[in-house]
């Protein structure tokens, strides 16, 4: 799996935790408000879960932003370390736009 896969499954694994807590807090609230003593008794149970995925959740989002940022960091000192290659590249880049658009 290449990074860029990587991180969009990251993305989408964290949009459906949210959406996950969210519909099973609301759950929670709905059932609790309608129900005995089981559904009482189970509460503590499921709002710790819930706190459990919030906090793994939490975690996964700093250790993606450190990721982002330790990326940033080579990325920028690759940059400094070769400046000309990457002017070379730029230049490049910018020659081959230059043609695309002198086709048209």
């Amino acid at each position: 799996m290449d990074t860029k896969t990587r991180v969009v499954t990251r993305e989408m694994l964290a949009d459906d935790m949210r959406v996950v807590l969210a519909d099973t807090e609301q759950l929670l609230k709905a059932v609790v408000g309608q129900s005995g003593e089981k559904l009482a008794a189970l509460q503590p149970r499921i709002e710790q879960s819930l706190r459990d995925v919030k906090a793994q959740l939490v975690e996964f989002e700093q250790a993606a932003a450190e990721k982002a940022r330790a990326t940033v960091q080579a990325t920028d000192d690759y940059a400094h370390e070769h400046p000309w290659k990457i002017a070379g590249v730029t230049a490049l880049i910018g020659v081959a736009v230059g043609m695309l658009i002198a086709r048209r």
